[in-house]
């Protein structure tokens, strides 16, 4: 389905598969953060503000990517694939899923971690009532979050706020639980599970959704690298599952579930497209090189998984226990 798509487009459009972004060629992923001095500005909006574990009154970092890997033609994209405010497969369901098991409530409060555009802190507050402390990376996904919440009129419900994941600072003890949508990506995972476990009350617990690798990525294989051009990601960090597993255990967390939901994350990406090609009338070349280049990622990302050489893991654990 998906290749049909491919090779229609590439053909009525004179196209090549090309990088997200469009330019028709596709560069190594560049540096995703520019170094800031510490703290906002004076005049910051209320609530732009992003999380620390230092004491009272010391700022933390604030994060400033250097590049947007997520401008507005793929952002209007994927609100057509998975639903406006989302950015990964299955959308509302998904988070709602995934969210669940935490057993979140009216009375409790969630550090969701990875918002994207705005969607799962929507769903999150409207469906389980949580009060929801949403962050992000990407400067076009944060500016997304905050008008999606905005219009959607949950007063405090809801924060929007940056974080970086090289410097991964929340505040301590600052939420019952912990829902994290593909938190990896921009750094190491260990500093960013001790992060977040550290802003668990006692007693909270913790969901992390993302990608692993069952065993090293090679880098030099085409298929690989491509994968990891379009996807803006480097192979080579991709995390080993079993890994993170054990650096969830090295920082006491007690990891009650490691599932591997691949196939269902699989079957949502299909849909969404099966969807959106339904309702898809001729686009411009520009539209069209977008969906070439999404297209391509998603083939790939799912020729990975069906190879066995990528993952999509669900982790549910059990925050440390402190007095």
């Amino acid at each position: 389905m998906l290749t049909a798509l491919l090779h229609s487009l590439v053909r009525t459009n004179g196209l090549a598969p090309a990088d997200p972004f469009g330019d028709g060629a596709v560069e190594d992923p560049p540096p995703r953060f520019a170094a800031v001095p510490p703290g906002p500005p004076a005049s910051a909006p209320l609530g732009t503000a992003p999380l620390a574990t230092a004491p009272l009154g010391t700022a933390a970092p604030v994060a400033v990517p250097s590049v947007t890997d997520w401008p507005a033609s793929r952002l209007a994209l994927t609100n057509r694939l998975w639903g406006q405010g989302y950015i990964f497969p299955g959308g509302e369901a998904e988070t709602l899923r995934l969210t669940r098991p935490l057993g979140v409530s009216a009375a409790a409060s969630l550090l969701l971690v990875g918002v994207g555009a705005g969607g799962p802190a929507l769903a999150v507050a409207r469906n389980l009532g949580a009060w929801v402390t949403g962050v992000e990376v990407d400067p076009s996904l944060l500016a997304a979050a905050r008008g999606l919440v905005s219009s959607a009129s949950l007063g405090r419900k809801i924060a929007i706020r940056s974080w970086m994941p090289e410097v991964p600072l929340f505040e301590v003890r600052g939420h019952h639980h912990c829902l994290a949508l593909h938190p990896f990506q921009g750094a190491a995972p260990e500093p960013i599970l001790d992060a977040m476990a550290k802003a668990l009350k006692p007693g909270g617990q913790l969901t992390i959704a993302d990608l692993a690798a069952a065993a090293p990525l090679n880098v030099n294989d085409p298929v690989v690298r491509r994968w990891g051009q379009l996807e803006r990601r480097d192979p080579a960090g991709v995390p080993l599952a079993a890994n993170v597993g054990r650096m969830m255990g090295r920082i006491d967390l007690d990891v009650r579930i490691a599932e591997d939901i691949s196939v269902r994350h699989s079957d949502q990406a299909m849909l969404g497209w099966r969807v959106m090609m339904r309702e898809l009338g001729k686009p411009n070349r520009a539209d069209a090189a977008r969906l070439v280049a999404e297209a391509e990622m998603w083939l790939l990302r799912r020729r990975l998984i069906r190879e066995g050489r990528l993952r999509m893991m669900r982790w549910h654990a059990m925050g440390p226990v402190r007095g």
